[in-house]
């Protein structure tokens, strides 16, 4: 199976081929700079949050930030994955919580789990955690024109797809 469909049901944007780009967010600003881009060029993209976030921020944080960054910018298209490392916890928690995507890098009798769980609730778990185009955690207070220059430039170099 491919790096971004190893387990569950197929989500158009979860592609093999890995042309729909995977953007790191620490923030509302940051998903809102990707999304704006991504609709601007009519792209799909993948927001991920940082590398174990699911266990010190929570789902809630994130369902709230996707939830509040699709509503500034309804136009674009994206899929999430909320990373949640090796906690199977928080993975679990995830997944209750609506999570559509979930990294998971535990153990893998564990994984095999919690992705039959995941799809039975319609989210896909990741074992591997996709390797991002852009991770804007260094341009945590970077303005919001800034941020999305720096999204759009990134899918203007992408191939078409």
């Amino acid at each position: 199976m491919g790096l971004l469909e190893p387990h569950g049901r197929g989500r158009r944007l979860f592609r093999r081929d890995g042309l729909t780009p995977v953007i790191v967010v620490h923030s509302l600003a940051h998903a809102v700079a990707a999304l704006s881009a991504a609709a601007e060029a009519e792209r799909p993209v993948i927001l991920a949050s940082a590398p174990d976030a699911g266990i010190y921020a929570g789902p809630g944080w994130f369902g709230a930030l996707i939830g509040a960054a699709r509503d500034a910018v309804p136009a674009a298209q994206c899929a999430t994955l909320l990373d949640c490392g090796d906690d199977a916890g928080a993975a679990q928690a995830a997944i209750r919580a609506g999570v559509e995507g979930i990294v998971f890098t535990g153990r893998a009798d564990v994984a095999e789990r919690l992705a039959d769980i995941a799809r039975q609730r319609g989210a896909r778990l990741l074992t591997t955690r996709p390797v991002p185009a852009l991770d804007l955690g260094t341009e945590f207070f970077t303005s919001p024109e800034i941020l999305c220059r720096r999204c759009a430039f990134l899918l203007a170099s992408l191939p078409p797809v």
